[in-house]
């Protein structure tokens, strides 16, 4: 494993960022939408193990693999551009304002979130056989999940949006850990590594993921959880992405560039007699 100091890959994370505003938009929507398509599937396997096992640790440990997966195809998930593209922002690379860096974020979110319901449809289509059959245990669960996750929320109103919203942030910090820390290693099985600790911890606490939350909700509804669209973006999707923001950019991406890029003149020590 190839180390590489964090001045090094901090600064990659810029190039990165500013990589991501200058992309066109169908590469941009297409990247989005299989890093969406490609999550869902690895939380519905994540939650098939835990399921079928009784053991939720084997779904977190397995989980990483779709991350991982999409990261080396260099496919974008919202959570990470929340992290790079705004260090781009604050670097003052030409060309890249906040209009910019919105139109970014909007793309990755609907390719994302196109990519995560068709999943969500092909898994329910398959489960239930055309929706011609009950979708078993999986279908189930998902449900359960759902409803807990948006109308138990809910029912503590603001302390229970507030919840999420610190779950959203704990999340991200996580996740884009797992994005910085592929950057320490040049090689491939250094990255896989990096990113599977902090990946699987999220997962496995139960951490409020916006991506992957595209693809639960939508499925956990067709398969019968009782609550609506509107309940699931204001109790859920909302409060998740802006956590996801804050705990990218604040907790991860913003210490980093002000510690290794842009940091404080070193301290001058007198010399003793």
């Amino acid at each position: 494993m190839s180390y590489v100091e964090p001045n090094e890959f901090v600064t990659k994370m810029v190039d990165q960022g500013e990589s991501k505003v200058y992309m066109s938009t169908r590469d941009t929507l297409i990247r989005a939408f299989m890093a969406g398509a490609i999550l869902a599937l690895a939380a519905v396997f994540a939650i098939t193990v835990a399921v079928k096992t009784g053991q939720p640790l084997i779904g977190a440990i397995l989980f990483p693999v779709g991350f991982i997966m999409l990261y080396l195809m260099k496919f974008d998930l919202l959570t990470g551009v929340f992290t790079l593209v705004p260090l781009a922002l604050i670097d003052k690379r030409p060309g890249v304002t906040m209009s910019q860096v919105l139109r970014n974020w909007g793309l990755v979110f609907l390719g994302n979130f196109g990519g995560a319901l068709t999943v969500a449809f092909m898994m329910s289509f398959i489960l239930t056989y055309g929706y011609n059959v009950d979708g078993g245990i999986i279908a189930e669960k998902v449900a359960k999940i759902g409803e807990s996750r948006t109308l138990g929320y809910k029912a503590q109103g603001f302390d229970g949006w507030l919840t999420i919203f610190i779950r959203g942030m704990l999340c991200n910090w996580m996740v884009s850990m797992g994005v910085v820390g592929a950057m320490i290693s040049s090689s491939a099985t250094g990255k896989m590594m990096a990113m599977w600790m902090p990946i699987m911890l999220f997962f496995f606490m139960g951490f409020e993921h916006s991506i992957v939350n595209m693809f639960l909700f939508p499925f956990s509804m067709i398969m019968g959880g009782n609550f609506t669209f509107m309940e699931y973006i204001v109790w859920n999707e909302i409060p998740t992405a802006l956590g996801n923001l804050v705990g990218g950019f604040v907790l991860v991406g913003l210490p980093l560039y002000f510690t290794h890029v842009r940091t404080s003149p070193a301290r001058t020590l007198k010399k003793s007699a």
